[in-house]
């Protein structure tokens, strides 16, 4: 069993990282993947922070929290911390997508009692992929894409000729226009301010193997697993396998779609955190 709190001697201090407040309530924090920046997140926040006051913060090393020098993913954990304080938050339900489910795994662990609702999109406690090798191809085809994607958002003609060549084949399943459009406005943004600090701390975690499917038992608040069939970033496969271990999870797999799959088809897959949400309200707002 890894962790990412392994190693506290190399830990940095805490910073303050910036962050998107919306709407108020109940609080639930948002966290985004890599790359990736608090804005990501805004596909969820739209429409959660009807009902709740959602933070939506870029990661060090991401977005506008930008990193002095090399980081472990502890450090994220203490960014994490530092934030719920500065804004006197107590009890909290999180959302993490990828990346950001891992530190949300590691939330719930570090913080029983005070995390009520955990919603996990493309994730898992024992993350694996099974990527194929990439080619000077597929990154030519990706960078032609992305800027045209960019000038002309959801263009029939590149989606058709570049985007389903491009390694975007392995991030989506249906290429939909909602899909393209949210490249354009914040997946290409994210990607620019992505750090290769925050690329650097991520990649040595994975060398590690981490794991935490042994703790999942830990976890009592009411979870949703999510995850598209064709990701072969974080599979399907080892999503199943966290929502299967933690108690009483709700798993959610959309059979065409892949990592991106919250761009690809929002309105059904806030339809379900929604509904999820519905369902567990009472538990994951004790106060209500």
């Amino acid at each position: 069993m890894l962790k990412i709190m392994v190693d506290s001697s190399d830990r940095t201090s805490p910073i303050d990282l910036h962050v998107s407040v919306r709407g108020s309530g109940f609080p639930l924090l948002c966290l985004h993947g890599h790359p990736g920046s608090g804005r990501s997140m805004s596909v969820f926040a739209d429409r959660l922070s009807r009902r709740f006051q959602t933070l939506s913060p870029d990661l060090r090393g991401y977005g506008r929290s930008r990193a002095s020098g090399d980081f472990q993913m502890s450090d994220h954990l203490g960014d994490l911390d530092t934030l719920l304080d500065r804004h006197g938050i107590g009890q909290f339900a999180v959302l993490g997508w990828s990346l950001g489910g891992i530190l949300a795994i590691e939330l719930a662990l570090r913080h029983p009692g005070r995390v009520t609702g955990l919603i996990l999109v493309a994730s898992a406690a024992r993350p694996r992929g099974n990527h194929p090798p990439v080619s000077w191809q597929d990154l030519l085809y990706t960078g032609v894409a992305g800027l045209i994607n960019r000038v002309v958002p959801a263009w029939s003609w590149n989606i058709e000729t570049f985007g389903k060549r491009s390694l975007l084949r392995y991030l989506l399943g249906e290429h939909t226009p909602e899909a393209y459009r949210y490249l354009a406005s914040e997946g290409m943004d994210a990607y620019l301010r992505t750090s290769s600090a925050a690329t650097r701390a991520l990649n040595r975690a994975l060398r590690a193997r981490y794991d935490r499917s042994a703790d999942l038992g830990r976890i009592d608040c009411p979870a949703l697993v999510m995850a598209g069939a064709a990701d072969c970033h974080i599979t399907a496969e080892s999503s199943w396998e966290t929502a299967s271990l933690l108690p009483g999870a709700r798993w959610q797999c959309y059979p065409n779609n892949a990592h991106l799959f919250p761009w690809e088809i929002p309105d059904r897959a806030i339809a379900v955190v929604e509904g999820w949400v519905e369902e567990n309200w009472h538990a994951i707002v004790p106060s209500s």
